[in-house]
């Protein structure tokens, strides 16, 4: 998350300067594991597939994802610090061990989210998910109901494209609304002309419901953020961190900037969030329907 950090322009002196106060940030996913990264932050969790009670994670996506948002770095001195890490999360566990999910749990997710916008003061819905398009229309239609809805009232949804490009018209079909946030992955020429990027595998737009999509990329390839596999033994911790790729960790870092900007700027309203996030992304000379308006730049965002 160093290098991710300094590829978007989030120092540290640029989130000291958002406060002390973070955002409340939703993320439906796979749970999210215990972790010293996340202190006392997790504030809320819903377990749709097993019923559990207690915070868990058994796949790992959730926690990594979660780590990328909003982890505070404290077991890597920081190296691994997400990008709004005083944010607080409430987790909604819609997806199993395997990674894969029902539209009846991520649907149950999305209502649970809106029953609780006002009692946890949610401001953000970080859906790192891809929903494949043979669940069948009507089924599809109830999600995308339920995500609309969420923007209208208020909530800055950000979505990952998904990952299957790089053919066009790949968009995951919940990222494909005009609405919300639509995330690739795209790493700026950081690691040049390696085969195996997250960037050549990024689902491509245009959507079956807006020509200009994904909205904006942020780095996505071999990203370091926390495990759910994280053991401890007397004072020590082992396998506290993990690499991924793909648009799921790509999304977090935009919501994470977005939750930094509210930080800042409270009285943003999701609209005006959004338009800000596009105008300051740096073109990277590629097709929209890879790069959207460009990388996201927190330190352009926050300006």
């Amino acid at each position: 998350m160093l290098r991710v950090r300094r590829q978007v322009g989030c120092t540290d002196e640029l989130v000291s300067s958002c406060g002390k106060r973070g955002v409340t940030i939703a993320m439906l996913d796979t749970g999210v594991a215990i972790h010293p990264d996340f202190d006392n932050r997790i504030i809320a969790f819903k377990d749709f597939v097993n019923e559990k009670r207690n915070v868990y994670d058994d796949s790992g996506h959730g926690t990594h994802v979660a780590g990328c948002l909003c982890g505070s770095g404290l077991l890597s001195e920081g190296r691994y610090r997400g990008i709004a890490p005083a944010s607080r999360l409430v987790v909604g566990k819609v997806l199993d061990y395997k990674g894969d999910g029902n539209v009846e749990n991520m649907a149950a997710g999305l209502e649970w989210v809106l029953k609780n916008i006002r009692e946890y003061d949610i401001r953000i819905l970080n859906i790192s998910v891809g929903m494949d398009d043979g669940i069948g229309k009507d089924r599809m239609e109830q999600l995308v109901e339920l995500v609309d809805e969420a923007w209208n009232r208020g909530l800055i949804v950000v979505c990952a494209a998904g990952n299957m490009g790089p053919k066009p018209m790949t968009i995951s079909p919940l990222a494909a609304r005009k609405e919300v946030i639509t995330v690739g992955c795209h790493e700026g020429g950081y690691f040049g002309d390696q085969k195996n990027l997250c960037e050549n595998y990024s689902s491509r737009g245009p959507s079956p419901y807006v020509i200009k999509k994904p909205d904006v990329v942020a780095p996505g390839t071999d990203i370091v953020s926390c495990s759910a596999q994280i053991t401890r033994r007397g004072r020590f911790y082992r396998n506290a961190y993990v690499s991924k790729s793909g648009t799921s960790m790509a999304t977090p870092v935009v919501s994470g900037g977005l939750a930094l900007l509210l930080q800042k700027y409270p009285f943003y309203t999701n609209s005006q969030a959004k338009q800000k996030l596009m105008y300051t992304s740096r073109d990277l000379n590629e097709p929209w329907s890879k790069q959207g308006w460009g990388m996201v730049q927190i330190d352009r965002l926050l300006s």
